[in-house]
């Protein structure tokens, strides 16, 4: 498989828009800038796999690619958040005030 640049910018600006959204959603804030990209990045993979098995198909384009992961990384904050004994988006990014 090859990735032009183009394709691996769309990637990583949806990973990074789709983790940012999920953190705000989830706890207010955003994780930084790698931290987004991780979240937006795997959220996509769990949104790729969970989203056709519910029946749900959200079409072609960008914005639902950034539903899709944002819908993913969603799931994946809320499993961090119950395997993780009370996940509080400590780390990754946050300030301490």
């Amino acid at each position: 498989m090859h990735l032009s640049n183009q394709s691996l910018l769309v990637i990583i600006v949806v990973g990074i828009v789709a983790g940012w959204l999920a953190g705000r959603v989830m706890e207010g804030g955003g994780f930084g800038l790698v931290g987004d990209l991780l979240v937006g990045l795997i959220g996509a993979f769990i949104g790729d796999w969970l989203l056709p098995r519910l029946g749900i198909h959200l079409g072609v384009g960008i914005v639902a690619l950034i539903i899709n992961a944002f819908i993913g990384a969603v799931v994946l904050l809320l499993l961090l958040r119950l395997i993780g004994g009370g996940y509080r988006g400590r780390g990754w990014g946050r300030r301490r005030i």
